[in-house]
């Protein structure tokens, strides 16, 4: 540590105008900042739990006016999300999981199981949007030839009445519901595309290091990547004055004074959709669900590399029509 650094406390600086022991430690090299940011992470998560309403005191203020307090604790929320202290304490739980998982097989399946449940119960839930969006093109098509009406209205009681134009730009987002949230689902489903060069002609046990290889240089780096750039892309169509992913945790509070609800409601036609940052949110919705599939498939590939060919698919659950549902019933008699 430099001469004229001066410290005080571990975590945080009790003496003002110093910095903290650990920062100070971080500073002084890759090695140092890795390991002081993987020994402040339980730290972060205790002080997270523990001191909720430092960053979610903004929840009851959705879109409407704010305290002091509560502009300060989303600045928090908005900078944590996509920082490097976000990121280590993302590391450290996988970290532990991981370790965890390595000594208790069962432990790790049963991630497995529950994460790819999560995206199965996701997935067939969003895949439903399809239909509706199916269903709600005839009828605009309907109502538009038929009747001739400019405008249609949905409710009991209270209608819910919009343009056509508006009705019809709205099907881009049941296409993005679909887009984003099935993917993890069609992951586990194997249905994605897949180019294979080498991967048919190796061992059972050589596809599974290349799947654990894959999931963790390949899926997880385009995964962060993607937060980082769809955070902050989001939180610039929410709020005044826009954060940037360059500001530090002082400049965003420091913009904290000026912050007010700016949800982004422009169309791109007069009486068309205008509820775009919806698409934003499924973009940092979709990031996360393909981060966490790419840890149940990184754990999948493991144990099926550990346990053979005979784990292979192990409590995998596909959906199975026609003849492969008529099969599976034939078997359970």
């Amino acid at each position: 540590m430099e001469e004229d650094v001066v410290c005080s406390g571990f975590f945080r600086p009790n003496v003002e105008d110093t910095i903290s022991c650990l920062d100070g430690f971080q500073d002084n090299g890759w090695w140092q900042f890795i390991t002081g940011n993987l020994l402040e992470a339980p730290y972060n998560i205790a002080d997270a739990l523990l001191t909720p309403s430092a960053w979610l005191a903004w929840l009851p203020t959705v879109n409407g006016p704010m305290e002091d307090a509560a502009k300060e604790a989303l600045m928090r929320f908005i900078y944590f999300g996509a920082s490097v202290e976000f990121f280590f304490v993302i590391l450290t739980v996988f970290l532990v999981v991981t370790v965890i998982g390595f000594v208790n097989n069962r432990f790790m399946w049963g991630c497995v199981r529950g994460l790819e449940r999560f995206a199965n119960i996701v997935g067939r839930t969003a895949a439903w949007a399809g239909l509706l969006m199916v269903l709600q093109q005839i009828v605009i098509i309907f109502m538009q030839r038929v009747f001739a009406v400019s405008e249609i209205g949905v409710g009991f009681g209270v209608t819910f009445a919009k343009d056509v134009s508006w009705w019809s730009e709205e099907l881009k987002f049941y296409n993005a519901i679909i887009v984003c949230l099935c993917a993890s689902y069609t992951f586990v489903q194997g249905g994605h595309v897949r180019v294979d060069l080498v991967y048919s002609a190796i061992s059972y046990r050589a596809k599974r290091v290349i799947d654990m290889v894959g999931s963790l240089v390949l899926m997880v780096p385009a995964a962060i990547i993607t937060w980082l750039y769809g955070w902050f892309f989001l939180w610039r169509h929410l709020v005044v004055p826009n954060p940037s992913a360059s500001d530090t945790l002082d400049r965003l509070l420091s913009k904290a004074r000026a912050l007010r609800w700016n949800i982004e409601t422009i169309g791109f036609s007069p009486n068309g959709f205008n509820a775009y940052f919806l698409f934003k949110i499924l973009l940092v919705t979709f990031t996360a669900m393909v981060l966490l599939q790419a840890v149940a498939f990184f754990y999948r590939s493991y144990l099926e590399w550990k346990e053979g060919p005979e784990s292979e698919g192990k409590h995998l659950d596909k959906d199975m029509l026609g003849d492969q549902t008529a099969e599976l019933v034939a078997e359970i008699h």
